[in-house]
């Protein structure tokens, strides 16, 4: 039985659904794409890159998935600043992992933590702007912000 769907979200384009329910704990895809360097995505993002959507996971090796080549519903998960989803690397791979139960209907969400190099600056910040809504929202999508 498929376990998501991709779909309009209230908080931003598409999102990523449960279908049935999911358990904490419970692995539900992988985060898929082609595997590049920081600079070829960023240089594929400025000539491609279109509606404010940008489809990079950055790994600890210091290179990147970018979910636009190859990937597959992960790329649609949003922020949230308390998320139900975490994402787990291993071995050059990223697994998206419940983080608490989540009932069929519920938007999957994953906090992104994204960095900015430098202090980020009010337009910066603004340009990271939160949507999720949740009542501990932090404003913004950057990480120690």
């Amino acid at each position: 039985m498929k376990r998501i769907s991709v779909r309009r979200s209230s908080v931003h384009g598409r999102g990523v659904f449960a279908l049935r329910p999911l358990c904490a704990g419970e692995l539900i895809l992988e985060y898929t794409g082609t595997v590049m360097s920081w600079k070829r995505a960023i240089s594929r993002h400025r000539r491609f890159g279109k509606d404010g959507h940008t489809f990079l996971f950055g790994l600890s090796d210091g290179r990147v998935i970018d979910g636009s080549l190859g990937g597959n519903s992960a790329r649609w998960l949003n922020h949230a600043c308390v998320a139900n989803c975490e994402a787990i690397e291993d071995d050059g791979r990223v697994y998206i992992q419940a983080v608490s139960d989540i009932q069929p209907g519920e938007e999957l969400f994953i906090a992104y933590g994204l960095m900015t190099e430098g202090r980020a600056s009010a337009a910066v910040r603004a340009q990271y702007a939160c949507r999720c809504g949740h009542r501990r929202c932090r404003g913004t999508m950057l990480a120690g912000a």
